[in-house]
């Protein structure tokens, strides 16, 4: 039978309802959640990983509705903040997951509309963490920050730009490990030594 209303929204042509418990909801569930003390009812000692999509199998209810399709008073709107507000974590904003609260699939879809369009309309606080600013990633102490070294034109031929990409004789140990593995396909008068800038 009907359990209880939570403030139950009226038509759009109404101001928005007052979201205060009914006495028949007090008497139902009191001050706490609608799913608070719920559990499905299952095979064996280890519950399911997921909810069920629905709670109606061939148009007809299943032996234990989830906490919102038991009770027929409970209107998933987005006007009906007090009851939105009992799905959404207090410390992070996150929406609790279905196993947590014990809904059917479908009405957890149903949740998260009406809580996006709520938070929309500004009936539900939008939970924004506060990340403090790094001071230390900007800072121009680091070898990859600085004063842009000059042009190549100003300075001499044959030197790098930036003084890490100059030449840097490779260690002799791996220049004759590459010699012995690729020696079918290198010339026999391959210098070790990069070519000059002007190409002889």
């Amino acid at each position: 039978g009907a359990r209880g209303v939570l403030g139950v929204p009226q038509p759009l042509k109404t101001p928005p309802p007052k979201n205060v418990p009914t006495p028949e909801y007090r008497a139902n569930y009191g001050d706490k959640p609608v799913w608070h003390g719920y559990r499905r009812h299952h095979k064996g000692s280890v519950p399911p990983q997921r909810t069920r999509k629905a709670c109606l199998r061939r148009g007809k209810p299943v032996g234990n509705p989830c906490p919102i399709c038991r009770d027929r008073n409970l209107l998933v709107d987005f006007r009906n903040v007090k009851l939105l507000d009992q799905f959404i974590c207090p410390h992070s904003g996150i929406i609790f997951h279905p196993i947590h609260t014990g809904i059917c699939m479908q009405q957890h879809k149903r949740l998260s509309q009406a809580i996006a369009q709520a938070q929309d309309h500004g009936l539900l606080w939008l939970h924004v963490p506060f990340v403090p600013v790094p001071e230390e990633d900007f800072s121009n102490q680091h070898a990859a920050v600085g004063k842009t070294p000059p042009a190549p034109a100003l300075k001499g031929p044959g030197q790098a730009w930036y003084p890490w990409y100059e030449w840097q004789q490779p260690p002799a140990a791996k220049v004759a490990r590459m010699r012995r593995l690729y020696q079918g396909f290198l010339k026999d008068n391959y210098p070790d030594t990069p070519p000059s800038p002007s190409g002889k």
